[in-house]
């Protein structure tokens, strides 16, 4: 599909979305830098992989932003299938490290599928309770149905074991099934049945367990479960206000393991200082304003829906891992959208502000005609 620079294309939206993304590519390489030479040899492991994986995403975005947003629609069942079968791969022939089977090696790529799934999750439940509004409020036949699907999936996911991804979609769908205008002892329901899930998975486990007990006094776990949040603790104590300056951390010299995945806003605290992590938060703050009001002014169920799935996704997600940063909430492993190391994620991101930005645009075209034709009228 031939692109073309039209008005009705949401700019603010679009630079918002380069500005996290080339500042995540720049963060990847500062964080990573040491880490790569010490475990690969290469100071650009990292850095030159993610910057493969952009420049797919930028490839992807100009595609998708132009592909018809309505017609993920129709596909959506056969989203929903892939997604069983490619969770079902990865239990069989996915890759494990350090104990948890996420990812499936394709030729010289490595794909987490739960990323994709996500985003597949949030067209499927868009499309099934865009078509249910006129009985949304029988909890049976409107709100419980698509819910079979959602349980299925998350089984799978929490198999891998992924408690972070699982917790992320089942709230997503919540929020989803609000929009759709549920009631509110249905979502009550649903909140509790969720926490109810969410407790016995990590009671089932005791290594979750140790994540939560350590969440809340990492002090008391220094040389264990809570030396990543108290490393965390150091390096945004190091950057003040101003930061070290690009390059500068100390803790990315081997005391924060992998700081370019989760727990690269850290590293951006200590070398940016509040400085830069406001940076990071006005640009998702614009991201997530501009999304809510993309799925407020769409008048197409499915549309709007949509919109508001992506973007409270990207909320949580950004949540999720602030908070495990911040030592807030437990470690998840979720990464920080556009910015941390992953290809995965920074794909899934794209294509997300890409169907964010084709609604945007049919919608602005929409309003535009009408006003044109309103005003040849009235000529």
């Amino acid at each position: 599909m031939k692109y073309s620079f039209t008005k009705d294309n949401d700019w603010l939206l679009i630079v918002v979305t380069f500005l996290l993304a080339i500042f995540g590519l720049i963060m990847v390489f500062s964080s990573s830098y040491v880490w790569a030479l010490y475990t690969f040899g290469d100071y650009y492991f990292f850095v030159k992989r993610q910057a493969v994986w952009l420049g797919i995403g930028v490839f992807l975005f100009f595609i998708v932003m132009h592909f018809p947003f309505r017609l993920y629609r129709k596909i959506s069942p056969m989203i929903i299938l892939g997604s069983v079968i490619i969770l079902t791969l990865v239990l069989l022939i996915g890759l494990d490290v350090n104990g948890a089977q996420r990812w499936i090696k394709i030729g010289p790529f490595t794909l987490q599928p739960s990323e994709f799934v996500k985003l597949g999750m949030i067209i499927y439940l868009a499309s099934v309770y865009s078509q249910k509004q006129a009985y949304i409020n029988q909890f049976i036949k409107g709100v419980m149905p698509p819910l079979i699907v959602v349980t299925i999936i998350l089984g799978l996911i929490v198999r891998q074991p992924d408690l972070g991804t699982a917790t992320s979609i089942l709230l997503v769908t919540i929020l989803i099934v609000f929009f759709s205008g549920a009631k509110i002892k249905h979502l009550l329901f649903l909140g509790l049945s969720g926490a109810a899930v969410f407790v016995l998975a990590v009671l089932a486990a005791p290594y979750r367990m140790k994540r939560i007990t350590s969440f809340m006094d990492p002090f008391a776990y220094a040389s264990g479960d809570g030396y990543q949040i108290l490393q965390s603790y150091i390096a945004i104590a190091h950057g003040g206000l101003s930061g070290a300056g690009l390059g500068q951390s100390v803790q990315k010299l081997m005391y924060l393991p992998e700081p370019q995945t989760d727990f690269i806003l850290a590293i951006i605290s200590e070398e940016l200082g509040l400085i830069g992590v406001a940076f990071v938060f006005l640009c998702y703050t614009i991201l997530f304003i501009k999304g809510v009001v993309i799925g407020i002014r769409c008048k197409n169920a499915f549309g709007s829906l949509l919109a508001f799935g992506i973007v409270f996704q990207f909320g949580i997600q950004i949540v999720f891992n602030i908070g495990a940063v911040s030592g807030l909430l437990p470690i998840t492993g979720i990464p920080l959208p556009f910015i941390s190391n992953g290809g995965s994620s920074l794909l899934v991101s794209m294509i997300s502000v890409a169907i964010l930005a084709n609604i945007s645009r049919v919608t602005r075209q929409q309003k535009r005609l009408a006003e044109e034709t309103e005003n040849r009228l009235g000529a």
